[in-house]
């Protein structure tokens, strides 16, 4: 029998489902998930991005938690000993070091946009997105990404945001911020979505994003609806399996997901009808403006618009504490595990993974002036290989892995035996669907993203 540690906090349902919830809402659906709806057949894209969160997301992420809270400790620690007790190789702690290391590593580069945020949240409370264009904008905005002493600024500033409230611990600072961080960001939400209503334009937005186009549907698409259900989760990188170790035992692990599924999808959605509808309501710009929708358009928008000045510190008010709370869960993982296994206080734990975290981010910071051109391996720069292989390697991999462990080699009396607050035919089905669906559609992402750079290879 491996080794148990003592256990330190249990969080309520409620704190645990908003944490989940902080976790998986991000930078991705504020400024991703809108426009790739809008791209890619509004209401038929939602439709399938739904059955891929239903098929692949859910499945996984309750396999995760169902290994933390069985674990009750850190990812490397908790798949260590759950492997132990069921006979097999403690090699299956991989998994939990890879998503640690994927945690780690996105948080890296999370961190140095998540800084951007700021920035802009200082300059809509100076007002300085009055009377901006197209041009002054994107003046505005590529500013920002050649002042390298700026970037590292709030590069700091918001690892440091995120390190201090690991600092005070699971409960009086993980759980507490969060209860304050996630309600607050909902009532920003429907503060924007509120002002939508009043622009003229909230239906123009909500056919933009839900107009039912199935011939804008590709096979592009399913696989971008496939690694959005599978990311926008937080599947693979640690987090979920490190809150499920702070999960209460009598809480059900199906109904909770759904529930943190269901208010993540929600969020990206009234996200998207607020933001088209400040978009359409201001003349001269376009709702195609892609990833550049967050930081070049809207600041137009705002900038034209009554109250925008108040809107514009709302939406990045909003906006700051979603990736607040996302790089909380990337950074917990790794300080858990230093605490756990070598007995670390939270405070050096955290200085020490958040100080290495922000060196390594420097990189990504160099990325955006200095290093911009300079390739590190099939035309990306240093960011651009560790958002690659962090997202498109770490994170899949690491979630075929969870659903091959926990439906393959867990035995089901396990399984059910720890998901007995969930009705059994829920984890009948989740069992078949963990062990024959996912794991098809997650290399079907594998796949899709290294067959053209493998075709290229052997092309050279």
């Amino acid at each position: 029998m491996a080794k148990r540690l003592k256990q330190h906090a249990i969080w309520g349902r409620g704190s645990f489902i908003l944490a989940a919830t902080g976790s998986a809402v991000g930078l991705g659906n504020i400024w991703k998930f809108p426009y790739i709806t809008g791209e890619n057949g509004g209401a038929a894209f939602v439709l399938l991005y739904l059955v891929c969160v239903a098929l692949v997301g859910i499945p996984i992420m309750m396999a995760e938690i169902m290994i933390g809270r069985k674990g009750r400790a850190n990812p490397v620690t908790a798949m260590s000993n759950i492997s132990s007790d069921i006979g097999s190789t403690r090699l299956w702690s991989i998994i939990g070091w890879m998503g640690v290391l994927a945690g780690f590593f996105i948080l890296s580069y999370y961190s140095v946009i998540a800084g951007w945020t700021l920035d802009y949240l200082v300059a809509a409370i100076e007002g300085k997105f009055g009377g901006l264009n197209g041009e002054s904008s994107n003046e505005l905005f590529n500013t920002l990404l050649a002042d390298q002493s700026r970037l590292v600024q709030w590069h700091t500033a918001f690892i440091s945001m995120t390190a201090l409230v690991l600092m005070f611990g699971v409960t009086k600072g993980l759980e507490n911020a969060i209860r304050f961080m996630m309600p607050t960001l909902f009532i920003l939400l429907l503060i924007l979505l509120g002002y939508a209503f009043t622009t003229g334009e909230i239906m123009t937005s909500a056919r933009f994003m839900f107009s039912f186009n199935i011939e804008d549907l590709s096979w592009n698409s399913a696989l971008l609806a496939l690694g959005h259900a599978f990311f926008t989760l937080s599947i693979g990188m640690g987090a979920i399996m490190a809150y499920g170790a702070y999960m209460p035992s009598t809480a059900s692990i199906g109904k909770t997901v759904i529930t943190v599924a269901v208010l993540d999808v929600l969020v990206g959605l009234l996200t998207g009808v607020a933001i088209f509808a400040f978009v359409f309501a201001t003349p001269g710009i376009e709702p195609s403006s892609g990833p550049g929708l967050m930081f070049v358009t809207l600041p137009v928008a705002f900038g034209s618009m009554p109250m925008g000045t108040f809107l514009g510190i709302a939406f990045f008010g909003m906006v700051v504490l979603a990736a607040w709370s996302s790089t909380m869960s990337l950074l917990e993982p790794g300080v858990a595990y230093l605490h756990e296994r070598f007995g670390f206080h939270r405070i050096s734990a955290s200085l020490l993974v958040a100080g290495a975290a922000w060196l390594l981010g420097l990189g990504s910071v160099l990325s955006f002036n200095q290093w911009s051109e300079q390739e590190l391996l099939w035309g990306m720069n240093f960011y651009s290989c560790l958002d690659f292989f962090t997202t498109n390697l770490l994170l899949p991999s690491g979630g075929l892995l969870t659903a091959i462990f926990v439906g393959w080699i867990m035995k089901r009396e396990l399984s059910a035996h720890e998901m007995q607050q969930d009705h059994p035919r829920l984890l009948a089905v989740w069992r078949w669907v963990l062990r024959y669906v996912s794991p098809i559609a997650v290399l079907a992402i594998i796949i899709n993203l290294f067959f053209p750079i493998a075709t290229r290879l052997v092309a050279d």
